[in-house]
């Protein structure tokens, strides 16, 4: 949607603005038996705000432009889940039962992903936060508008904003949102759980060799043929700053930075990354790319490393010795 941006926002900023892309290596040995049998295929369409890109190895044709097909229709159904720009979304359809008192039925999807960001909004003391929505659309309109929100509108959203009203109820999976007014936003977190999402489709479908890339947000299934990995290639965004490049199998990279897209206010750069415990847009630069066992972890571990200092990383950090930090500009 920590980086709590829009699905639009931060999709669109990273499509833009790239921090990574894929890099088929050329294997230099002679073809095994399964890399002969094998092709590889690639599609892509406009998805979420970005573009949803697929690169896999399957037998047949047919079988490849099915499996695609299954793919694109499952981001489709994710996001009339998660979209906060869709009135009749379900997201958006819990949003405007807040205050209600009502215990709203959710989907699977819906509840995988508000209970995983509950866990980390109690480990991060608050720094993802999916509740931020009523602050991501005050801030969405001072960047159309190029002018920074007034202080009392600020306070207004921030006192909105506290992942502990989001009520949980475990056994028949219904959320309430105990305040009048709250709004919750995915956008740190919904695109890299479509991004696992989809591999999921394509593994039902025989298919494992697979790299999924959600504008950014990739999951690197088992490696090509005669491969030990996809490599992925982490853009240097200063001049003169080679490029670092690592390879993944069965691992996920999401990026979040705030280099391009801010408002200058008073001598000060805002970023369009929020941060729910100020109500301001970040005002530091890094580029964040996070390694992790799945790509949704590795989507809202970017978006709170965002925001935290290098004190409260480290601390993070240690208490998930799967996920791995890496910043372009090192």
């Amino acid at each position: 949607m920590p980086n709590n941006t829009s699905l639009f926002d931060k999709t669109n900023y990273i499509l833009r603005f790239s921090l990574l892309s894929v890099l088929l290596l050329n294997f230099l040995c002679a073809p095994t038996a399964q890399a002969q049998e094998l092709r590889r295929f690639e599609f892509s369409e406009p998805k979420m705000g970005t573009t949803f890109r697929m690169v896999f190895y399957a037998e047949r044709e047919e079988e490849a432009t099915q499996a695609a097909a299954a793919a694109f229709e499952r981001i489709d159904e994710l996001n009339r889940i998660f979209s906060d720009y869709q009135e009749d979304s379900e997201v958006s359809r819990l949003s405007q039962s807040a205050g209600s008192g009502e215990k709203v039925p959710v989907s699977d999807e819906l509840w995988e992903v508000l209970h995983y960001a509950r866990q980390l909004s109690k480990k991060s003391n608050g720094a993802f936060d999916v509740s931020i929505g009523p602050l991501s659309k005050l801030w969405r309109r001072a960047f159309r508008q190029m002018e920074f929100p007034q202080p009392e509108k600020i306070t207004a959203a921030r006192a909105l904003v506290n992942y502990r009203d989001i009520r949980l109820y475990r056994k028949h999976r219904r959320v309430r949102l105990c305040k009048a007014g709250m709004r919750i936003d995915l956008g740190g977190i919904a695109k890299g759980y479509t991004v696992d999402a989809v591999y999921r489709v394509l593994l039902e479908r025989g298919i494992n060799r697979a790299l999924v890339d959600g504008g950014g947000d990739i999951y690197a299934g088992d490696p090509p043929p005669g491969q030990s990995g996809w490599e992925v290639q982490m853009v240097a965004l200063e001049e003169g700053v080679d490029p670092q490049r690592i390879v993944l199998s069965r691992r996920a990279i999401a990026s979040s930075g705030s280099t391009y897209k801010f408002l200058e206010w008073n001598g000060e750069r805002y970023s369009h990354i929020i941060d729910p415990r100020t109500g301001l847009g970040i005002t530091e630069t890094d580029i964040i790319n996070v390694a992790a066992d799945n790509c949704m972890q590795a989507d809202a571990f970017a978006s709170t490393l965002s925001i935290i200092n290098d004190l409260e990383r480290t601390r993070l950090l240690d208490r998930f010795p799967n996920v791995a930090l890496q910043k372009t500009n090192e």
